[in-house]
């Protein structure tokens, strides 16, 4: 896939009441808890739920509750929302604009208002139209969706149904039971699925990939590979070194939660699919593994083409100095939403970085609460 978000434009969603930024190849989003990071993201996630197989407008709305939960809490005279992305391809020689505006009805139901697609400023689609008028169930589903319309524009939907959302949590993959009749889950409970899944060829020299990096983070780990149990339900075990001649054979149950975390950022991160939304990587890790993930993940883009989104909180990952001003967004909220810029956006950061500060000595800092040495008096009579 040779295309390339450019810039997002939000309205109404979510934190954000109005908010454009550009879009990078590579992207770091910092803000303090509960400032929208991870309803930043969520504007793409929305987007692969729009084009994906299983998806559509109606089920990536429900799929977030309603339109009265995403729309922003100070959404004032315009309660559409709205969602707007342009594109171009590698060569830059073409562009792509899609843009969405929804609502609900009476019955809560989900409408489209506006949906319109450009390639090159040329219009290929402006809803809603003459049939829209006529038969106005049309508009509860979008063009992006339906084959049997979106052929002008059908590589921008398969670009959207390509983007990869990863917030591995450790339980669901040691508890593989859980995962059965999931796909694409964005919290890893069908991983051990799609190792599973994988044309033995490419699974095998992934694992062995893995199995050379993991030796980094854990030296006494000296082989892993996929394993069925009796029943046939997958399993990835490990073979550690200890006073055994021979080791010892461990399944996913005793991983410690970083080694399941590492393993299923270096799985996705060896696809070549599209955009790869990757949130709080450094949960789980040693900060010296957090300090090098940045480089890690920029000779992956160099490797595949793939965008790479992150949020974080971590000055580890921060202190790389490959980061560049405009691959970090700051997110501050206030009362109107909250307010997206960029690093070098600002005169100040820029003059601390000349005068020898880290990234990370800027900028972690303005993401902290005002008051959260207050929390060290909870339990206080």
């Amino acid at each position: 896939m040779n295309l390339r978000f450019r810039s997002l434009r939000l309205q109404n969603w979510k934190n954000f009441a109005q908010v454009s930024a550009d879009i990078p190849d590579r992207l770091f989003l910092v803000g303090p808890n509960a400032s929208g990071k991870s309803n930043f993201l969520d504007a793409f996630r929305f987007l692969r739920d729009l084009a994906s197989l299983g998806g559509g407008f109606q089920e990536a709305v429900a799929r977030r509750s309603a339109v009265s939960a995403i729309r922003c809490l100070a959404a004032r005279r315009n309660p559409d929302v709205e969602i707007a992305v342009t594109l171009e391809d590698e060569s830059n020689r073409r562009q792509w604009e899609y843009e969405l505006a929804f609502n609900q009805d009476n019955q809560r139901r989900p409408l489209v208002r506006k949906e319109k697609v450009r390639r090159n400023g040329e219009v290929l689609l402006n809803r809603p139209s003459e049939d829209d008028d006529t038969d106005p169930q049309q508009l509860t589903q979008t063009h992006l969706e339906q084959v049997n319309v979106n052929r002008d524009f059908r590589e921008v939907a398969a670009f959207f149904a390509s983007i990869r959302y990863l917030h591995i949590v450790p339980q669901l993959i040691r508890e593989p039971d859980r995962s059965v009749g999931r796909a694409n889950d964005p919290f890893g409970g069908d991983f051990l699925e799609q190792v599973a899944t994988t044309p033995e060829k490419t699974q095998k020299a992934r694992l062995r990939r893995i199995q050379e990096a993991l030796r980094v983070a854990v030296p006494q780990l000296e082989e892993i590979e996929l394993w069925r149990d009796v029943r046939g339900t997958p399993h990835v075990r490990g073979k550690y070194r200890h006073w055994r001649p021979q080791g010892a054979w461990q399944t996913e149950e005793q991983f410690s939660d970083g080694t399941l975390r590492l393993m299923g950022l270096l799985w996705v991160t060896l696809d070549k699919d599209g955009p790869l939304l990757l949130e709080e990587p450094e949960l789980s890790l040693h900060p010296e593994i957090v300090r090098v993930l940045p480089q890690m993940l920029a000779r992956v883009q160099r490797r595949t083409g793939r965008q790479i989104f992150i949020s974080t909180h971590s000055p580890e990952l921060l202190r790389d100095e490959g980061i560049g001003l405009d691959e970090v967004l700051l997110l501050r909220p206030g009362a109107e939403g909250t307010e997206v810029s960029t690093a070098g956006a600002h005169q100040e950061i820029r003059d601390l970085l000349q005068g020898g500060l880290t990234l990370a000595d800027i900028v972690v800092p303005r993401t902290r609460p005002a008051q959260a040495a207050q929390l060290s008096l909870f339990g206080e009579p």
